[in-house]
């Protein structure tokens, strides 16, 4: 058999179990063991082993679960409450003043954890009821809690992040320090949308309510500070030890795990019951980020031994097109599969294949580094499987439906885009801090 007919049978056998209703960790592990036996036999069967040991036994790894530790806790502590009230004191009364600081401790709250689903659960039972009470057109505040939430994928210290860098063999610091000026670069973008739809249609916003009769607690000016500090405090702990050059990701995420755990304790929120749900959060997350990674570390291995990989590079780089057309049918392809898999899947399945390409062409792997992660924050919100639409779904009001989240996240879709092509076309905005 041929490496083309294989490639085409692979691809065929991993959507086929997928539509079958499999986990895709159990698909690519299934496919791995299936070609392994069948092209090389029995006795390739420790090359597989030695690529999930590979996998597992990686170092930098061990910052995921210390970075959805700390979310965990921020998802059951006060923490996030606060940091709300105090950016929404200081918000005055802007246009829109209360979605732009939602934005703005959407990017907080990314700068502590570094994922993504408890955001948007955080803000959709914090910001989103508030801002649908104040007379915001729910397009304005569900798309701002979904496209927000989701800037976990760029902020540093995202995961995504963290796994791309695993994955391509490229620093982990660099990526962060790349990641900075686009992730505000986008904030900006949608903080702008929202004031300027506000000042055109007020109706669409709530600066004509008075903030003293929307029934939240009214801070003094010292309050809004005191509730801003640990979460600030937090976020210049683990990114300022990484780009300071004092810790390493993993130490810098286990400094912050600590830090929100020492903070949780002064504020006497502290309870064993809340350390054991942000264990098991922690627990279930990780394992199904390792069980992805096994699989598909595996499949991309053998995929390798066999030969696609040459077959893919030849049949990429032998294009008659300019290098910048061929990044841009990666990221179409990532923009594609990521409406229907899982950004970890993603990452395992295509990086191995197209980082060596990137290279090849002469493009800096830490800017496709960057455009990876737009384009995973573009899956994110984006229909028929975006993850946000069902986080926000299970705490919004019931009259809200997954038609009305889809449809509000259109507009913040396209100004995703627009910055993706921004910085495919101008890459010095995420490579000039480097």
């Amino acid at each position: 058999m041929s490496i083309e007919i294989a490639t085409y049978l692979m691809i065929f056998a991993i959507f086929g179990l997928l539509i079958m209703g499999l986990p895709l960790a159990f698909v690519t592990g299934l496919v791995a063991a299936g070609f392994t036996l069948g092209w090389f036999g029995p006795m390739a069967t420790p090359l597989v082993a030695s690529r999930m040991y590979g996998f597992i036994t990686e170092y930098s790894l061990v910052a995921v679960p210390m970075f959805v530790f700390m979310a965990g806790l921020l998802d059951r502590s006060g923490l996030a409450r606060d940091l709300f009230n105090s950016m929404r004191f200081f918000a005055g009364r802007m246009p829109g003043g209360v979605a732009v600081q939602t934005l703005v401790v959407a990017f907080f709250l990314a700068a502590i954890s570094g994922i993504i689903g408890g955001e948007i659960v955080l803000l959709g039972l914090l910001a989103l009821p508030q801002m649908l009470r104040l007379g915001y057109d729910k397009r304005i505040a569900i798309g701002v809690v979904c496209a927000g939430g989701s800037l976990g994928t760029m902020v540093p210290p995202s995961i995504v992040l963290i796994i791309y860098g695993l994955i391509a063999s490229v620093s982990i610091a660099d990526l962060f320090k790349a990641a900075v000026v686009p992730a505000v670069l986008l904030m900006g973008c949608y903080m702008l949308y929202v004031v300027v739809m506000c000042v055109r249609y007020p109706q669409m916003g709530g600066a004509h309510i008075k903030q003293d009769s929307d029934g939240l607690p009214r801070l003094t000016v010292s309050e809004a500070i005191k509730g801003m500090f640990y979460p600030v405090a937090i976020a210049g702990l683990v990114l300022g030890s990484i780009y300071g050059g004092i810790a390493s990701v993993t130490e810098a995420a286990a400094m912050g795990a600590l830090g929100v755990l020492l903070a949780i304790v002064l504020r006497r929120e502290f309870s064993l019951k809340l350390l054991q749900a942000s264990l098991t959060q922690t627990l279930e997350t990780c394992g199904m980020i390792v069980w992805i990674g096994i699989g598909a570390a595996c499949l991309v291995g053998v995929y390798n031994l066999m030969g696609g990989n040459r077959f893919v590079s030849s049949a990429i780089t032998g294009l008659d097109v300019a290098p910048v057309v061929i990044i841009m049918v990666m990221m179409l392809i990532f923009l594609v599969l990521g409406m229907i898999l899982d950004w970890i899947g993603i990452a395992m399945l295509c990086l191995p294949i197209f980082v060596p390409i990137v290279v090849q062409l002469g493009y800096n792997p830490v800017w496709f580094g960057i455009l990876f992660a737009v384009s995973m924050q573009v899956s994110y919100i984006s229909p028929p499987f975006g993850p946000a639409a069902f986080y926000l779904k299970s705490v919004a009001p019931p009259d809200i439906t997954l038609t009305d989240i889809f449809k509000s996240m259109v507009p913040f879709i396209i100004i995703q885009l627009c910055v993706l092509s921004l910085l495919l076309f101008f890459p010095v905005l995420s490579t000039g801090l480097l």
